[in-house]
């Protein structure tokens, strides 16, 4: 059992608190990792604040990077020392989702909980409890990445990158020479432009609240910007590309006036990409008759169909050969002990991505 300093939620939409905690050694089939990067995701706020229920206290956080320092029994691929990547994906490797290529999807998650607090049993959100100085993790949430790559960069990969990037050329497969939309230049809106922009689109059109984040949107890619607040951002669309509309538009933040939007940009035959969650029991409009004259989809993407195996290695390489940003992304580091600061500069809108640096 170890002492480590964790970011503590007691009560939904309550400041983290700083606190000790205990965290086991690992079991048979675990891996320890001390973190030096966790970053700041709008689904751990959407969680802290309550916006889907779950089990408190909880330690949140789950978009990770670090080096393991302790390995159970039955653990084969990976060493004491080894940089990897954590993530939320937890997969039993044999279901019908997993044995499919859809580890995402996993049928049979089941993940034991390793921390405590005086104790009582602590949640470990997400399977990862990454607000954290260590956790203890399935080796299916654990990807490799070279031993000299920064870390806060690196943590990026564990859930922003995979979801925006992942959605656009796993789930949607964008082809070269199509028109997409990006609804959302946050942290995952950016990495699905860039994925567009890997993908070929030729029109990559973004669209946000602010010129400031369309700024950002160009900076990563976008050929277009489009504010949201237009009274019909729409027709605004179809000014910019002579009349083509969009054959895929993701949805990359939970907003609900986005969602009923996001069918007013499709071509006939196009898909909107849900990637985006909203708060438990909110619905969109959508008016079916259309979609069904017109060809149209609405399609759900988890974590950007992201198979860590496959694509990780493939994302290091283009960060490494500079066609993948990520140092970009970081906005601000934060230590441990001011994580309230970075999750109040996420919230407020400004921030592509806060990284929490534990060394």
């Amino acid at each position: 059992m170890a002492k480590i300093k964790a970011a503590v939620c007691h009560e939904f939409g309550t400041s983290l608190q700083i606190q000790e905690v205990d965290l086991r050694t690992p079991e048979a089939g675990e891996v320890e990792v001390t973190l030096e990067a966790c970053a700041i995701c709008f689904s751990d706020i959407s969680f802290m604040d309550g916006g889907w229920g779950g089990t408190l206290p909880a330690v949140f956080g789950h978009e990770a990077a670090g080096r393991i320092t302790a390995v159970g029994a039955d653990v084969r691929g990976y060493e004491l020392g080894q940089a990897v990547l954590v993530t939320l994906i937890r997969s039993c490797g044999t279901c019908a989702s997993c044995a499919s290529g859809v580890p995402v999807q996993c049928a049979d998650p089941d993940a034991s909980e390793p921390l405590s607090l005086e104790g009582a049993p602590l949640h470990a959100a997400m399977n990862c409890g990454a607000f954290a100085e260590k956790v203890v993790v399935h080796p299916s949430q654990l990807a490799a990445i070279p031993d000299d790559m920064p870390m806060d960069a690196a943590s990026l990969l564990s859930c922003g990158v995979v979801t925006g990037l992942g959605a656009v050329v796993n789930t949607a497969q964008v082809r070269p020479g199509q028109v997409v939309v990006v609804i959302g230049a946050g942290g995952v809106g950016l990495n699905a432009i860039q994925g567009a922009r890997i993908s070929g689109a030729s029109r990559i059109v973004a669209v946000d609240m602010t010129e400031e984040k369309l700024a950002d949107a160009r900076e990563f890619g976008a050929t277009d910007g489009i504010l949201a607040t237009d009274p019909a951002p729409w027709d605004r669309l179809a000014e910019l590309t002579g009349g083509r509309m969009a054959d895929a538009v993701f949805v990359t933040v939970g907003a609900i006036p986005a969602y009923d939007a996001a069918p007013k940009y499709l071509a006939r035959s196009g898909g909107v990409y849900m990637v985006g969650m909203p708060h438990e029991g909110e619905h969109m409009t959508i008016e079916p008759g259309n979609i069904a004259a017109y060809g149209q989809s609405l399609v759900g993407t988890k974590m950007g169909d992201v198979v860590l195996a496959r694509d990780i290695p493939w994302l290091v390489e283009m960060y490494n050969q500079g066609r993948l940003k990520l140092d970009e992304l970081v906005s601000g580091r934060y230590p441990l002990e001011d994580i309230n600061a970075a999750i109040a500069d996420t919230k407020a809108g400004a921030a592509r991505r806060n990284v929490i640096v534990f060394k």
